[in-house]
């Protein structure tokens, strides 16, 4: 069971572990100069995501903080959905070092310039748009219960 003191932590961590697989982005734009294509760095790798989240709740449960091992989940949860996503439009080594099989959904073609209206106009990117969209009602909703709860509350005296 979930406490309300873990739930601010479980909520930052999916955000933050959500986006984490693109901090590469930093390295191609600055260091790289965009030779290599970000999703062929490290932090689009599966399988280094899955050592790390392994390597974490070892050490979380050797340390004796189990109760910590849900932002583990919640975290490497994250970071495959943001890979999952990836692999819709974009080629994702799943199996790297393994093996360097690229797997994606549907292949985006160059038809525009600049390159990002390809993504803009494909349809997929309407479906990240459902998703982003439903993800904020569904947290408007929430919000509005939530405070609905506190509002009902008696006061501390």
């Amino acid at each position: 069971m979930v406490d309300r003191t873990q739930s601010g932590a479980i909520i930052a961590t999916g955000i933050v572990c959500s986006v984490l697989p693109d901090c590469d982005l930093a390295y191609f734009y600055l260091v790289d100069g965009r030779r290599t294509a970000h999703h062929d760095y490290w932090t689009h790798t599966p399988l280094f995501w899955l050592a790390a989240a392994a390597a974490l709740a070892l050490a979380l449960t050797l340390s004796g903080r189990r109760n910590q091992l849900i932002l583990v989940s919640v975290g490497l949860a994250n970071v495959l959905l943001h890979l999952l996503l990836d692999s819709v439009a974009a080629d994702i080594r799943w199996f790297h070092p393994l093996s360097d099989l690229r797997v994606n959904l549907v292949h985006v073609q160059a038809l525009y310039k600049p390159w990002y209206l390809n993504f803009l106009f494909h349809w997929t990117f309407m479906a990240e748009l459902l998703i982003v969209v439903s993800a904020a009602v569904a947290a408007t909703l929430d919000w509005r219960r939530w405070r609905g709860r506190v509002a009902a509350l008696p006061a501390v005296k």
